[in-house]
């Protein structure tokens, strides 16, 4: 069973003919009942129904459907530089966004732990940072050598950054999709190409001939 990318029933197709359906409209051929009797396909753009169907899913785990919200972890040391800093904080936003709380631990070995100070300033310059995005559930504290603290997202900032990050990917969705229609449009344009010159070969010169030389008679007995 064949339906076309408005969800009109165009009827039961062989597979070859339904494909052959699919590239005349410039989508895909989807299998999307394989259990149905028979089984039914679905013309579309299945890049563009693979980028809703994540979106979809991205917004449901974020509201926490289906699923309660997990704690992540954030390891660091005492001596993380900036760098690795942004790179961990990378992840405790990602964390956040999709609704998980986030475990800030800083981890302490050997004489490391005669400066606990500097743990507790990494621990408030990752709050700063974070920012308006986390409220502190768990204020830091000290377990053996680990020095951890808890963050929630704070849901009215983390609904902003969400809706700012959908807003980015459907910019760069659109971008795409110029590029491609530009490229289209370049190659369907296309120039001609020169035609080929075909080089007149130079005359050859003529042989030389060479006479052979008259044979002389032989000459009478004397």
């Amino acid at each position: 069973m064949l339906i076309g990318a408005d969800g009109e029933q165009l009827g039961v197709f062989m597979a070859e003919d339904a494909l052959v359906k699919a590239e005349e409209a410039g989508y895909d051929l989807v299998e999307v009942a394989p259990n149905a009797r028979p089984p039914v396909c679905r013309i579309m753009d299945y890049g563009k129904y693979k980028y809703e169907q994540k979106k979809k899913a991205a917004v449901a785990k974020a509201k926490g459907k289906g699923r309660a919200a997990s704690l992540k972890e954030v390891k660091m040391r005492p001596n993380t530089d900036d760098h690795d800093l942004d790179f961990k904080l990378k992840n405790a936003r990602r964390f956040l966004i999709d609704g998980d709380k986030v475990k800030i631990t800083v981890m302490f070995r050997g004489r490391e732990m005669a400066h606990r100070k500097v743990g507790f300033a990494k621990l408030d310059k990752v709050q700063e940072l974070l920012g308006e995005l986390v409220t502190v559930e768990n204020p830091p504290q000290m377990n053996g050598r680990f020095l951890s603290m808890v963050l929630v997202p704070n849901r009215e900032a983390v609904d902003a950054a969400r809706k700012e990050l959908e807003a980015a990917d459907v910019r760069a969705k659109e971008e795409d999709a110029q590029e491609t229609q530009q490229e289209t449009a370049a190659e369907s344009a296309g120039t001609e190409a020169p035609a080929e010159t075909t080089e007149t070969p130079e005359a050859e010169s003529p042989a030389e001939v060479t006479k052979a030389p008259e044979t002389q008679a032989p000459a009478g007995e004397a």
